[in-house]
C-alpha cells in the first residue's frame, strides 16, 4: 500500500465532499422546484462529465488553468496561485467532475418531497427558508447521504483528470489510481492489487450506503 498516496486520495475526497456538499445542495433543490423552461439545459451541462472522457475534461481544464493562458496566467501574477500540477488544481478539477454524483441523488429526493408539504409549512407561519431547514433538508437526508458517498467513492478512483491536471507528484497529486498505474508500469502486481483491492472495497461501501439509504423514501403525496 503507498500510504502516501492513500492519504492524499482520501484528503482529496473529504475536501471535494465538503466544497459540493452546500453547492449540491441548493443546486439539486433549485432543479427539483424551478418551473424555469431552461432547466433542461442546465441539467444536460450537470451531465456533461458522466458523458465525456475524463482526459477531455482535463485536457480543457490544462488549457485553461495553464501559466500559459489568461486565466492561468493572471492568477499566477495576481494571486500567486498555480493550479496545474498542484493540490488546489487537482481539488477544483474533482469539484467540477463530481458534481453530478452530489446533485442528481439530492435532487431525486428533494423531487420526491409532496408540493402540498412545502405549502402546509408556509401556512403554517414558517417562512421558505425556516421550512428548507426544519422539513425538506430532513426529509432529504437519503439522498444527502447517497451523494457524499458517490462522490467520495468516484474521488477515490478518478484517473483521467486527476493524471492530466495534477501529474504525479508524490505526496501532493499522486493518488490511489495513479499509483497502481504507476505499480503496473513497474511489473508491481502485489502492491497494484493491494491497492486496487482498496478502492473496489470503498466502492462497495459507498453503493452499500446509496442501496441502503435509497429504502428510506421521502413522504409521497397522498
Amino acid at each position: 500500500m503507498d500510504w502516501q498516496a492513500a492519504r492524499v486520495s482520501l484528503t482529496l475526497a473529504v475536501c471535494s465532499a465538503a466544497l459540493l456538499l452546500p453547492l449540491g445542495v441548493w443546486l439539486a433543490r433549485w432543479l427539483a422546484v424551478t418551473p424555469w423552461r431552461g432547466r433542461p439545459v442546465v441539467e444536460a451541462l450537470l451531465m456533461l462529465p458522466l458523458l465525456l472522457p475524463p482526459t477531455v475534461i482535463g485536457f480543457y481544464l490544462l488549457i485553461t488553468l495553464g501559466q500559459g493562458s489568461a486565466v492561468g496566467g493572471w492568477l499566477a501574477r495576481v494571486l500567486g496561485l498555480r493550479l496545474v500540477f498542484s493540490f488546489e488544481g487537482l481539488l477544483l478539477a474533482s469539484v467540477l467532475v463530481n458534481l453530478p454524483f452530489m446533485v442528481q441523488p439530492l435532487q431525486r429526493a428533494f423531487a420526491a418531497i409532496p408540493g402540498s408539504l412545502r405549502e402546509a409549512a408556509w401556512v403554517c407561519g414558517l417562512s421558505p427558508w425556516r421550512a428548507f431547514w426544519k422539513i425538506e433538508l430532513p426529509l432529504a437526508w437519503p439522498g444527502l447521504l447517497a451523494g457524499v458517498a458517490l462522490t467520495m467513492a468516484h474521488t477515490l478512483g478518478e484517473f483521467g483528470v486527476v493524471l492530466m491536471v495534477g501529474g504525479s507528484i508524490a505526496g501532493e497529486t499522486k493518488t490511489l489510481s495513479i499509483a497502481i498505474y504507476d505499480r503496473v508500469q513497474a511489473f508491481d502486481m502485489a502492491a497494484a492489487h493491494v491497492m486496487a483491492l482498496a478502492l473496489v472495497l470503498a466502492s462497495l461501501g459507498a453503493l452499500a450506503l446509496v442501496f441502503a439509504a435509497g429504502k428510506a423514501r421521502p413522504l409521497q403525496e397522498r
